[in-house]
């Protein structure tokens, strides 16, 4: 038996480990899913034609950065969107891993088919190619007639079609909806139009629906706007449901992301190096930069895939060999410290010539 002193000391230092341990004790971070379009969304807007080699060594080298959901091409005529050919090819060269995810763009039937040939054909020993497929459709038939020559309704229609196949497959269905916020040939967008499109996509069997500001001019206001409709109300679509798709034409790519967490949006579309722009949307940009957007969630309550520093140095690689400069502002200013701990190494190995590195610098 402990005396009464005893068990009264004993339970002073419990209840002091108790308080400690509840001082230091970690909170549990939301996680955030990132879906990386820069191998399909990100090259589709390239002025000039990427081989298969390239795009699969992009894939590679996002995996290897730690991304999981890597978009990695689409079954589109190489007539429209001729930066798309090889996609097949694409999937047969690059690394897959099972439990990563390495959706595809069909835009028809006639897409989808081509896709389930391809796998068919594939050794059942093998990761699948792929998946999942995504959709798309818009949020006006200005657009829409501009991208797939057809109203929104008749896309929708086709799109069932596709859809109820791919499920049938196995394959998971995820939606676009273009132009949420702006539409380079009408103007502004109701935001009910976009509800009534998301929900269309949900119906026919769509697991997750990405709302995509196309044109990149969206804000914060016009942000909250479209998700209040969206999402609020007795006929509101789940904010688990929906995901962000920000061109970043006008800088707001990241402020967008951070106004949709508030609004319980948990998955965002990003690209590597802020590829991308839209062969159908003059003017726009590229996508918000997966750089960008996970330095902007370093040390909040959301952890996200990818390791920062890897992905940056994707960027700046795909960057050089697109000859084209890197529209990732986190990117540049990791790669101009990289270039810093070079110099500095080169002035530790010659015995510290000061003047010449002063002056590279």
């Amino acid at each position: 038996m402990f005396s009464r002193y005893a068990a009264r000391s004993l339970a002073k230092r419990g209840c002091a480990l108790s308080a400690r341990s509840r001082t230091y004790a970690t909170p549990a971070r939301e996680r955030v899913r990132i879906v990386e379009v820069g191998p399909r969304d990100g090259l589709q807007n390239e002025s000039a034609v990427i081989p298969p080699e390239v795009k699969a060594e992009l894939v590679n080298r996002l995996t290897k950065a730690g991304m999981d959901i890597i978009e990695s091409g689409s079954f589109v005529s190489p007539k429209w969107v001729p930066q798309m050919a090889g996609t097949a090819e694409v999937l047969k060269l690059m690394e897959r891993h099972k439990g990563l995810h390495y959706p595809v763009l069909v835009p028809n039937l006639k897409g989808l088919e081509l896709l389930l040939d391809l796998l068919a054909k594939q050794p059942r020993s093998e990761v699948p190619y792929t998946d999942e497929i995504a959709v798309f459709t818009a949020a006006t038939d200005a657009f829409s007639k501009a991208n797939t020559n057809c109203t929104v309704a008749e896309s929708l229609d086709r799109l069932a079609a596709v859809a109820k196949r791919a499920t049938s497959e196995g394959l998971r269905v995820r939606g676009y909806v273009s132009v949420v916020i702006d539409c380079p040939y009408s103007g502004k967008v109701d935001p009910k139009k976009v509800k009534s499109v998301s929900q269309a996509l949900l119906d026919m069997g769509c697991y997750e629906v990405s709302l995509g500001d196309t044109v990149g001019t969206g804000n914060p206001t016009t942000i909250e706007r479209l998700l209040e409709t969206v999402i609020e109300g007795s006929d509101g679509i789940p904010a688990s449901k929906l995901a962000g798709h920000f061109h970043d034409t006008y800088g707001m790519g990241v402020a967008n992301i951070l106004t949709s967490l508030k609004y319980g949006i948990r998955t965002f579309d990003s690209a590597v190096g802020g590829l991308g722009g839209c062969p159908f949307s003059p003017g726009a940009t590229g996508n918000v930069a997966t750089e960008d957007v996970l330095y902007a969630l370093k040390g909040s309550k959301y952890e996200a895939p990818g390791d920062l520093d890897a992905v940056a140095e994707v960027g700046t690689w795909i960057s050089q060999v697109l000859k084209r400069p890197n529209a990732s502002r986190v990117g540049r200013a990791l790669e101009a410290r990289r270039a810093r701990e070079r110099l500095e190494k080169e002035r530790e190995n010659d015995g510290g010539a000061a003047e010449t590195i002063s002056a590279k610098l």
